[in-house]
């Protein structure tokens, strides 16, 4: 047993960047659980990418200094290759004005390919750019990397397209027109099916099989009001969930019954800005925003029938009113979550220059 198994492990650890923080997220591996990245969010070019780990010694959340490296403009999302195993390169994604793909060497598997001392360091393995006539390239808005397949990796972007890349191949596989206006998320569910969300109100969902159709599962109830965020439940894919622009409520989406919301989660008090499916279990799901707060819910009491029949049948939304199973308290607004796969007791959360592990 590791000394890290044996200690007794805090409730909360942070750590305090030089500058705010936006892009987050944990790593996948299960040799290396508690890691993060972390992407500042400066508002001009020069930014940069740190690698956060929990420090066995010092029981603390420490960066990396030999595996910070510079990124052009804030990244808008930050993902870690679904590798679980550790039988693929380390890969670390991230978004901007263009996809890259980045390769993190830790000096733990002797690599050499690192451009540190003793192999350590992170390369650019690849920047993707699939508009080869400009110079100007259209900014991504988020990404989403494929479990099922892990060569496979799509983007949304504010020039109403999404793109499905081959990373292998550093090329494009397919690009669609998603929607009438700026895509602002994307979501796999499955090896050929993924969700988007837009700023024309709509989540759609698309199957690469059939490339030149779409499914309208929801659109906001005020015209032209964007959905931001969009993610689908990885334990049950029947469920999806968004957030709208400016509003505290999470809308819960049944996938067999389109256009009404199963439920409405109602119980924060200012704007929502991320929320994440728990890795292991159906139910549950964690919401976070400018409230300050992260908020844990159980949605078991949606997935009955009399939701499904009610808007099957035209009905109203849900009226289960449902509170919050945990409550954190943050020291300012969250604007970034994510839920550990790697260790499904762990969520993490951004606000200001600080980023926060939680042990739910």
């Amino acid at each position: 047993m590791s000394a890290s198994d044996k200690r007794e492990r805090q409730e909360i650890y942070t750590y305090v960047a030089p500058d705010p923080v936006y892009a987050m997220n944990w790593s996948v591996r299960r040799d290396k659980r508690f890691r993060l990245g972390v992407a500042s969010f400066r508002e001009d070019v020069t930014n940069y990418v740190e690698i956060v780990s929990l420090d066995d010694e010092s029981d603390e959340l420490r960066a990396d200094p030999g595996l910070r490296f510079p990124h052009d403009y804030p990244a808008t999302k930050l993902m870690w290759m679904p590798d679980r195993e550790g039988c693929r390169p380390d890969l670390l994604a991230t978004t901007g004005e263009a996809l890259r793909i980045w390769r993190v060497c830790d000096g733990s598997e002797g690599e050499e390919s690192g451009s540190g001392p003793g192999g350590r360091g992170v390369q650019l393995r690849s920047l993707l750019n699939n508009n080869k006539q400009s110079e100007f390239s259209a900014p991504l808005t988020s990404f989403d990397w494929n479990e099922a397949d892990p060569k496979r990796l799509g983007t949304s972007s504010i020039d109403t397209t999404c793109t499905i890349w081959d990373i292998e191949k550093g090329e494009v596989d397919t690009q669609l027109i998603a929607h009438d206006r700026e895509v602002y998320d994307i979501a796999w569910g499955g090896l050929g099916v993924f969700a988007t969300v837009s700023a024309d109100g709509s989540v759609r969902v698309f199957d690469l099989r059939d490339k030149e159709h779409s499914t309208i599962i929801y659109e906001s109830p005020q015209p032209d009001t964007p959905l931001l965020r969009l993610g689908w439940n990885r334990q049950d894919p029947r469920y999806m969930a968004t957030i709208l622009q400016d509003s505290p409520k999470v809308v819960i989406l049944d996938i067999r019954y389109p256009t009404l919301p199963v439920a409405e989660l109602c119980r924060h008090q200012a704007p929502v800005n991320a929320l994440a499916w728990a890795p292991h279990s159906a139910q549950h799901i964690c919401t976070a925003g400018d409230d300050s707060q992260a908020l844990i819910w159980d949605v078991s009491a949606v997935g009955g029938g009399n939701n499904a029949n009610a808007a099957a049948g035209g009905g109203a939304t849900s009226d289960v009113s449902l509170d919050p199973i945990l409550a954190y308290g943050a020291a300012s607004e969250v604007n970034q979550l994510q839920w550990s796969s790697a260790q499904p007791d762990w969520v993490a959360i951004c606000f200001g220059n600080k980023t926060q592990i939680l042990r739910v």
